[in-house]
């Protein structure tokens, strides 16, 4: 086992590739059915699948089932960017780490800007889609089923078979989620505020009979 950590160690060096920096840096060593290997972890939060490297094979340094693995588990994109940043540390550091930091859905909110719409080269991340279509169906009044749309899904998956679309009840579980923090949020902001806040409300029908009420909140300095 000795000569294995040292084998591990030496390997270690060569693993350069950007594709490890989707993996724990140090793999875990392993035996089946008499056969040695690493296991590599994915680092994706949510993910629990692990790539073996058999060391006794030829191709224990291939990287042909780990590539597989990160394109259904990050993102056919994402495995773009990383091949063509083409170093694992900037991988790892850069994409990886931002990805494992920030890919909440809370934290997608917090990212949105008020400036100019623009549009970013790089598709979505699982936590950045489900921001978006929280704010959508939210700001639109969708109904949560139209994820399931056959139209919707041919906009969102032509070209991208593989992107993920959260279904009906993640939508409404993460726009309960929003609401949920958002209303703590404002609240505290309320319990904070160290001077009068005046309030006033108003209440109308839209045209195809739809009721609506909006409160507005004055603070003074």
């Amino acid at each position: 086992m000795q000569l294995i950590r040292i084998t591990t160690e030496r390997l270690m060096d060569e693993w350069v590739s950007p594709i490890y920096a989707f993996f724990d840096p140090t793999p875990h060593i392993v035996e089946t059915d008499r056969q040695q290997a690493h296991k590599f972890k994915c680092c994706a939060k949510a993910c629990k699948a692990s790539i073996r490297h058999f060391l006794d094979k030829k191709n224990a340094r291939s990287t042909g089932n780990m590539r597989k693995h990160v394109k259904s588990c990050w993102g056919e994109e994402i495995l773009s960017v990383a091949d063509d940043t083409k170093d694992a540390k900037e991988v790892r550091t850069k994409i990886v780490g931002s990805i494992l930091k920030n890919g909440t859905i809370t934290a997608s909110f917090e990212r949105k800007g008020k400036g100019k719409l623009t549009y970013s080269h790089h598709q979505h991340t699982w936590a950045e889609t489900k921001a978006e279509i929280v704010q959508w169906v939210s700001e639109s009044l969708r109904l949560f089923e139209i994820v399931k749309d056959r139209g919707f899904q041919t906009l969102m998956k032509t070209g991208r078979p593989g992107y993920y679309l959260p279904s009906p009840s993640t939508v409404s579980r993460n726009v309960r989620l929003v609401f949920a923090k958002t209303r703590q949020r404002v609240a505290r902001m309320l319990q904070e505020y160290n001077s009068k806040i005046n309030f006033t409300m108003d209440g109308w029908s839209s045209p195809n009979h739809r009721a609506f009420v909006a409160f507005r909140m004055l603070t003074k300095p």
